[in-house]
């Protein structure tokens, strides 16, 4: 393993926490972000109307393309800890131009994920608040609902990194395992877990399921932001590698489980899963214990709220390390003196996520539509940083006289794979207004290569690590 790669030049990042966070801390951060106890009730359905009872192989699927993914992160995050994530990683791969690129990308996905998850978090209090007899349904109280989310994540993400995970990885164990006990009370009522029917693939064809694909990598993105805390965890060489991918195979195999048992819960059921706007309160019903139903909704609660933490928390540190190489206002560089956290990136990733879902609010669009819109436009972020870091690894590689045939073999493959969601995103046409978000990121893209390349001091004439 070679010697770490600083993460910048000019002023120290040690600023931030030392060695604070351990390996299931870091684990958290990752997990959080992928916001596993939104699939099962809020993605699963969609990847179901194109992939039918294949379903569980798209996800299958995903996990693959994702484990290819994951090894050219983990070049640069073996050898590199910094706040940075896949930005550092980028730069050092191919220069500053497509590390500022990546970044910015990243920028964007972590800030809608944020976005999409004050929605869902929004929705599912709405949900819950339904169950008392209460309504908070009206425009007003939906953004204030938002707000006090994005003011209670922001909270934390300032006061401590430490309590921030370890919030995290409370509220993700809860809402995962309270999803797993209702699976397994399903099976043990229902029975048998054998399903000829998925198992054939019966009316699965190609097409769909290529588009299953696309909608189920939806689940994953975020799976890489344990990268993000390079300067706070513990041995990070080995923790981030690690976490990186144990979140891939942990909610790979917990969204494979809940797809099969999802679809087996709906044979014979009067909806179908895809038209079903509360698949968990029909495993529910199914399973016998229809009053589970609302503590699942407190579960998910939990769980959007984990998602815009750990987005948040990503986001900031991502800023945080641009900041310092000079791409953005100086303050957005600087630590807490008591706390150790970047707290003024942590206010500006806040209000930056705020904004585009309260100004839709306002609009009186749904909120589940308003998660579906930002959740695309974050998506487009990360298959971007994703690609992008695959092609800076081997280059980086070469350069340390560490490339070998399998990492050119691997970044083919991880390549290859990556098109699936990108062209499936793109062709067949998706209908209105989803058509045109591939325009609106390009579009952001475009902004921020001429805000970056404009900067008043010439930031890519400054050495930022210059290649």
């Amino acid at each position: 393993m070679g010697s770490p790669i600083p993460s910048s030049t000019g002023a120290s990042a040690g600023s931030l926490n030392r060695d604070a966070l351990s390996f299931l801390e870091v684990v958290a951060q990752s997990v959080a972000n992928i916001a596993p106890s939104a699939t099962p009730a809020l993605i699963i359905p969609l990847v179901f109307a194109s992939a039918g009872n294949g379903t569980w192989l798209a996800y299958a699927l995903a996990t693959i393309a994702l484990l290819f993914v994951t090894p050219q992160i983990n070049v640069f995050a073996a050898r590199s800890a910094s706040p940075g994530a896949l930005y550092t990683f980028t730069r050092d791969g191919m220069g500053n131009r497509a590390g500022a690129l990546c970044g910015w990308s990243l920028l964007l996905a972590y800030i809608f994920t944020a976005s999409a998850t004050l929605a869902g978090f929004t929705n599912y209090f709405v949900v819950l608040m339904e169950y008392f007899g209460i309504s908070v349904s009206a425009r007003m109280a939906v953004i204030a609902v938002m707000s006090v989310d994005a003011l209670l994540c922001a909270a934390i993400a300032w006061k401590d990194v430490k309590l921030s995970t370890r919030f995290m990885l409370a509220m993700e164990m809860a809402s995962v395992g309270l999803i797993t006990v209702l699976a397994l009370v399903f099976y043990a009522r229902r029975g048998p877990l054998a399903d000829p029917i998925q198992v054939h693939l019966a009316g699965v064809d190609a097409a769909g399921l290529r588009q299953g694909v696309v909608l189920a990598f939806f689940s994953f993105v975020g799976f890489e932001s344990a990268t993000a805390l390079g300067h706070e965890a513990k041995n990070p060489l080995v923790a981030i590698p690690r976490s990186v991918f144990a979140s891939v195979v942990i909610t790979g195999g917990f969204f494979v489980a809940m797809a099969y048992t999802l679809v087996q819960a709906f044979h014979g059921s009067t909806i179908a899963l895809d038209k079903s706007n509360a698949p968990l309160a029909t495993l529910a019903e199914a399973a016998k214990v229809p009053w589970f139903a609302m503590i699942l909704t407190v579960g998910i609660l939990l769980g959007q709220f984990a998602c815009t933490l750990a987005s948040i928390n990503a986001a900031a540190r991502v800023l945080y390390s641009m900041a310092r190489d000079g791409y953005f206002h100086a303050a957005a560089g600087n630590a807490h003196a008591v706390h150790a956290t970047p707290h003024v990136a942590v206010v500006a990733s806040t209000l930056f996520a705020l904004a585009p879902a309260a100004v839709l609010a306002a609009m009186r669009v749904a909120v589940m539509d308003i998660f579906g819109y930002a959740g695309t436009l974050a998506t487009f972020g990360f298959l971007f940083s994703y690609a992008i870091v695959c092609i800076a690894a081997p280059l980086f590689l070469r350069r340390q006289h560490a490339l070998r045939a399998k990492n050119i073999a691997v970044t083919v493959a991880a390549l290859v794979l990556l098109t699936i969601p990108m062209v499936g995103s793109v062709y067949p046409v998706p209908d209105a207004p989803y058509k045109y978000f591939p325009y609106v990121y390009v579009g952001l893209m475009v902004i921020g290569a001429g805000v970056l390349e404009s900067g008043s001091e010439g930031i890519f004439s400054r050495r930022v690590g210059n290649r």
